[in-house]
Formats: C-alpha cells, structure tokens, sequence
C-alpha cells in the first residue's frame, strides 16, 4: 500500500539533514516502529546539499518505506530552511520534527501526541525538554547558559528551546515570521502570534557515529543577532481579532 491510496497522513515527521549517511537508515525505521498502527503518518526528509551518501541512501530507503517522501535543496540553506521546506510539502495537519543525528527519540513522538490530545486547544506547540542530555560538557553548559539568556530576554516560558523534537500545528508554523534559525525560537513566535506552547519530558540519545555540525563560539554570536531581531518582533507585533460583518 502507499500513501497515495491510503488514508492521508494525520502527522508528518521532518527531518533536515547534512551529511548523516550512517544515521538515515536507523532513524527512518524507528520513526515507521514508533508510528505504524498508532495513526496514518508521513516522514518527509530534506536533505540539505549533503556531501556525503545521504541522498543516495534516502532514494534507496524510498523504494521499502512507502511512507518516505525526500526533498533537497538546490543549493545548501541550513536546518530551519530545510524544515520550513518539508512543512510546506506535508499533507498533515500536524508537524513532528526531529533531527537528522539521531540523538532525538522518535519513540517520544506518541508522548508528543498525547500530551496533545490532553491539551487545550489554544496549546499549538509542544517542545521536547532534555532532562538529561547526552552531549559533551561545553555543549551542555553553553545551551545552559543560552536558554537561561534567551527565557530571560524573550520571557518564552520554555527550557530548551533548542531540541530538536517538537510537535506542532503545520498551518500555524507557516503563518510564523520565517528567518534563519527560526526554528530555535518557536516557542516565543508561537506566544507572540497570540497561542501557547508546553515543554514535555523526552529522551536525548548520545551520537552513535557521524559529527556534529554545533560549533559554540558560531552559535553564540549568531545567536545575540537572533535574540535581537525575535525581540524587536516581539515588540512590533500586534494581535487583533476579526469579525465578519
């Protein structure tokens, strides 16, 4: 059966990725273990340019997993592109994000969804919240330091903005301010366009092979001008209602 004549997907799993050929194959079938029988899904990948197999391995994977639909970009854009890419193509209403490394459980996806089945319906986003990451000393205590920066700044509400599973409404996230690295900053534009968001307890995996692409001393200034420009739209925006007359 494919997608085409099954029922159309009620969430689509994201996943943007860069050189990450060892990782591709292991995470697409946990995401399919996590999902097949739990509700009608799609994953969708985005390969960004990647230098190494990973278009190859993803157009391999394509011929046994039917629910695999891959994109890539023409010239290389970075993550947030390449999820605001695999949103736009998505036929669900729904939008699981995951990153391409592996570190993030697609076992958490259903936990995901439960919390928004318990949800009030003003609640559009859910963050993942690594309790205990699995990452080396300086990345821990740099993220540390920057969601402690950012909830201070932009008054979020979140813990850790930075993971990498969410859960969240495609049609909402398309109606977000995009920018590069927007996707570290969802939970304060998804406050700003008038909505909620809840943090939820998730798994974080330590790197089983490739390398990460996280360089500290980049993200750092990169993300004072991000703080900058989310805040200065914090401040500008104004939410007003319509009635039709």
């Amino acid at each position: 059966m494919t997608l085409d004549n099954a029922a159309l997907p009620q969430v689509s799993v994201v996943v943007p990725v860069f050189n990450e050929q060892d990782n591709i194959a292991p995470l697409v079938h946990e995401i399919t273990a996590a999902l097949r029988g739990v509700l009608p899904f799609e994953i969708i990948y985005v390969d960004d340019c990647s230098k190494d197999d990973s278009r190859e391995i993803l157009k391999q994977l394509r011929m046994t997993v039917p629910e695999l639909r891959v994109f890539g970009h023409t010239r290389q854009s970075g993550q947030s592109t390449a999820i605001r890419n695999g949103v736009k193509q998505a036929r669900g209403e729904w939008i699981a994000t995951l990153d391409g490394d592996g570190q993030n459980d697609p076992a958490d996806i259903p936990k995901l969804l439960a919390a928004r089945d318990a949800a009030d319906p003003a609640v559009k986003l859910f963050a993942g919240w690594r309790v205990e990451r699995k990452d080396t000393g300086s990345k821990r205590w740099a993220s540390k330091a920057a969601n402690a920066i950012r909830s201070r700044l932009l008054r979020d509400e979140t813990p850790d903005t930075g993971c990498g599973i969410k859960l969240f409404e495609r049609a909402l996230f398309l109606d977000l301010p995009y920018f590069d690295h927007m996707h570290r900053y969802l939970p304060a534009l998804v406050k700003r366009a008038g909505w909620q968001s809840v943090s939820v307890p998730v798994n974080h995996r330590e790197r089983s092979t490739g390398v990460s692409k996280y360089n500290n001393l980049g993200r750092a200034w990169v993300g004072i001008a991000d703080l900058r420009g989310v805040g200065w739209l914090i401040k500008r925006s104004k939410i007003t209602g319509t009635a039709e007359l």
